[in-house]
Parts: structure tokens; sequence; C-alpha cells
């Protein structure tokens, strides 16, 4: 043995991360508000990549395809934590800002 620790076990997405600063009754982040903003930086930087595609600036699109691709992430992981707080919370419904 090297005396290195065993693997951690892959767990579930989380309501939040831990060491966060919020609890599940007052989160650290308003996950819908930020849903609503990954979307729209997702269309927004999705049309200007096109547009850049179209007017041949490639290193415009290529900067703004980047930005669309990390609304993208981001959108994957406030929805895997919007999951599980609905899991952990079963029946609560949440306004935008929460």
């Amino acid at each position: 043995m090297t005396g290195n620790p065993p693997p951690r076990p892959s767990h579930p997405a989380r309501p939040q991360p831990r060491g966060a600063r919020g609890t599940v009754g007052h989160p650290y982040s308003a996950l819908n508000l930020r849903l609503a903003f990954a979307l729209f930086g997702l269309v927004a930087f999705g049309a200007l990549t096109w547009l850049a595609v179209w007017a041949d600036l490639t290193v415009v699109a290529v900067v703004l395809g980047i930005i669309a691709l990390t609304a993208l992430v981001d959108l994957v992981v406030v929805q895997r934590r919007r999951r599980a707080r609905r899991r952990a919370e079963p029946g609560v419904h949440h306004s935008l800002f929460e």
C-alpha cells in the first residue's frame, strides 16, 4: 500500500455544494433565477455566435461559442441542483428568486 486514501464514491447531485454558506431553507444561490440567466446567456450568445460565423469573424465566433458553452454547462449544473432540491423537499414550490 502506498498510504493513499481510498477513492471517494461518487454522490448524486446535491441541492448545494459542500461548504456553501447557505442551507436548504436559505439557499446559497437563487437556482431558478440562475437558470433563467443561463438560458438567456445560451440563447443570446448562441445567436451572436451564429452571426459571427455568418459574418466570417472566426476569432469572435470562437470566443462567443465558448461563452455559449459555458452557459450550457451552467444550465446543466443548475438543473441537477434543482432536481436534487426537489428530491430533498418534495411538494415545495420555489419562486424565481429562491
